[in-house]
């Protein structure tokens, strides 16, 4: 029970976070932000049980086709008339380097069929993370221009500088909620991997994981300078 990731308690989590963040900063871009990751979560639930569930029409379908292919490779060689004794050594080596390349073409064939799922699964999670990996970008980008040192009174301002309106406490939950977007972003993207052990979404996860996690220590570092200064 608690070996898995729920991907309904995982979705319930982010909308507790954008119910939060909607209620400290109803008219932040965040709270909308936060929103898209609720409907990306949303739909990864739907999508992940998809991919962790067989294909069984897809399957029969490949199992009959691989069926008929032995079959009929069967009845080929059946209806062959081919007596050892009569053929030269270079009949022999041409009759067996054709029945070699046939085999692999059947083998080629049918490791083609059988990884069909699989590739589909992959294609369909590995769009989903590239959604994912984009998403983690933009959370970051709404922390980037939230530095701590503009907080200070004697800090001295350009005409493009950002305003900062926010009083330390609040950048403090601001760069918060960023961390903890960016922590559940890399939690929806590991319930692809979850029931979907394919080596390349696999790296993909954990890329995206290595990511938000890269991303959340700066923010780290933010709050870390805020709580060094005695500004929370």
């Amino acid at each position: 029970m608690y070996r898995n990731l729920s991907p309904q308690k995982t979705v319930e989590t982010i909308e507790t976070l954008h119910r939060r963040i909607e209620e400290r900063f109803p008219t932040s871009d965040l709270a909308k932000v936060c929103a898209e990751l609720c409907a990306v979560a949303n739909a990864t639930k739907a999508k992940a049980e998809w991919i962790a569930k067989p294909n069984i029409f897809l399957r029969a379908s490949v199992g009959f086709v691989i069926v008929v292919v032995l079959l009929v490779a069967i009845y080929s060689i059946s209806l062959t008339d081919i007596t050892i004794k009569q053929m030269t050594a270079g009949e022999l080596v041409q009759i067996t380097e054709a029945a070699i390349n046939d085999l692999v073409l059947i083998g080629a064939a049918i490791f083609f069929l059988v990884t069909v799922e699989i590739r589909i699964k992959r294609s369909r999670a590995l769009d989903a993370l590239h959604e994912l990996r984009t998403l983690a970008h933009v959370i970051d980008m709404h922390q980037l221009t939230k530095d701590p040192s503009r907080i200070q009174k004697n800090v001295i301002l350009t005409l493009s500088s950002p305003k900062e309106e926010m009083s330390a406490y609040e950048l403090t939950r601001y760069l918060d909620y960023c961390s903890e977007m960016l922590s559940l972003t890399g939690k929806v993207a590991a319930l692809y991997a979850q029931n979907f052990a394919d080596a390349v979404v696999l790296s993909a996860v954990n890329e995206i994981e290595s990511l938000t996690t890269g991303l959340s220590r700066k923010i780290w570092q933010k709050i870390m300078i805020l709580g060094k200064r005695g500004e929370i």
